[in-house]
């Protein structure tokens, strides 16, 4: 804690980043609790609520290429801003569906919510290098990861308190509001030297129209790198069983346990408390494990994460379900710390948001076709069962990243993630 505290106090620019993400981040499961509660209040269906998902996941996957190249060429600092304020506006629309029997509208505004997401959070973790020096960094990392998570609580907790008490229009509201937050706290940060453009290159006149060759070039990176292919396949293996249960803690809280926006509220809440917790013990670890005790560590996460979800899946006690919720979200929450620092070390700048962006839309990808599937099988089979299914499936990856570990095919990189010009200035800028 102190060291957060030390972190926070110190470096201005991660204070701004931080601030923002607090705000945001609360505002979008406001959203997000209103958006699925709404939806199924209108159809009680978890098949509507799969059509959301599948909304927001597309626009993600679509965007993911797109958005690597731009931040890996522009500003990106300019793209997070223009990101949250694209947003704002998206987020205040969400008002004109409170009071509508269809569902068209909640499909087509949550998919441009995320159409233009990749460019922020795939920014943001393209630039925590930037404002972090390399003594900084695994706090950083681990800071806003658990802070993520610490505001998927605040946030699904009131959000669904909020939904119950004061309506949907309250919570729409202030998660535009949250962008337009976000979008000022991302305004005062500041780099000396190249500030937040990646390193500059020569582009050729057909690298220009056709940028998908540098998407190609960021491929063929991640390809030629064990280590960060490996952390792309893992997530790959997760999202086989995390689509599903990404609809499931909605028909489980609504449906399934019968407590409306504040039962999903709650499943939701647990499961933030687990990732919290997960990525404290991550922090606390995270210095001392070597890189063999590191992958090994992964191998315990994903079985854990996946034994605990088909409890969860099967608890008649909506108190165990809870627990059980929370612990397999540790299990997720530790390593997802961890691995984010592996790509934080091993990345270099001038490729990070093709890295980033393409990691996150590979996931949405596949988490895609999970919440398909799981939507679909929901008109006809019991949530419990599919509950199951998506445990076994999402725990898959542990048996890949370890027999990749166990047979050698995971050795550590060089460390090319932190550059000596990448070190953060503390004081105002000056003209």
């Amino acid at each position: 804690m102190k060291a957060f505290v030390s972190l926070l106090r110190d470096n201005r620019n991660y204070r701004y980043t931080w601030t923002g993400q607090i705000v945001s981040e609360i505002g979008d499961h406001f959203n997000n609790i209103a958006v699925f509660s709404l939806a199924v209040a209108h159809t009680h269906s978890g098949l509507v609520v799969s059509g959301v998902m599948l909304a927001r996941a597309i626009p993600a996957m679509l965007a993911g290429p797109l958005a690597g190249v731009t931040l890996d060429r522009l500003d990106r600092k300019r793209v997070m801003i223009a990101s949250d304020l694209i947003r704002a506006m998206v987020a205040g629309l969400f008002i004109l569906t409170v009071n509508r029997s269809d569902t068209w509208l909640l499909y087509l505004l949550s998919a441009l919510l995320m159409l233009a997401s990749p460019f922020f959070t795939s920014g943001r973790s393209s630039i925590l290098p930037a404002i972090a020096s390399k003594e900084e960094l695994h706090t950083a990392n681990s800071l806003t990861q658990t802070t993520q998570w610490t505001t998927l609580v605040i946030g699904t907790f009131l959000g669904g308190a909020s939904v119950a008490q004061f309506g949907y229009h309250w919570a729409f509201f202030g998660n535009a509001l949250s962008f337009l937050v976000s979008a000022l706290c991302i305004s005062r940060l500041f780099v000396a030297g190249r500030g937040f453009r990646p390193p500059k290159r020569a582009l050729t006149e057909t690298e220009v129209v056709r940028p998908w060759h540098e998407y190609v070039e960021g491929l063929r990176y991640m390809r030629s790198v064990p280590l960060i292919l490996g952390l792309a396949m893992i997530n790959v293996g997760w999202a086989t069983g995390g689509g599903a249960a990404q609809i499931l803690f909605s028909v489980f809280g609504e449906i399934v346990f019968n407590r409306g926006p504040a039962g999903l509220g709650t499943v939701w809440g647990f499961a933030g408390i687990g990732l919290l917790f997960g990525g404290g013990l991550a922090y606390t670890l995270g210095r001392r494990l070597s890189f063999e005790n590191y992958k090994r560590a992964i191998v315990v996460c994903y079985v854990a994460h996946g034994v605990s979800y088909v409890l969860f899946s099967q608890s008649r006690s909506f108190a165990w379900a809870l627990f059980y919720i929370a612990l397999s979200r540790a299990g997720v929450g530790f390593s997802s710390v961890m691995n984010m620092s592996q790509l934080l070390r091993h990345v270099p700048d001038a490729f990070r948001g093709r890295v980033f962006a393409t990691m996150e839309s590979t996931t949405w990808t596949v988490m895609l076709l999970s919440m398909t599937a799981a939507g679909v099988a929901s008109q006809s089979c019991d949530p419990r069962t599919i509950g199951t299914v998506a445990g076994i499936l999402s725990s898959t990856t542990a048996i890949f990243w370890g027999w990749a570990h166990f047979s050698g095919r995971l050795p550590e990189p060089a460390r090319e993630g932190v550059e000596p010009q990448e070190i953060e200035v503390h004081g105002e800028p000056t003209v």
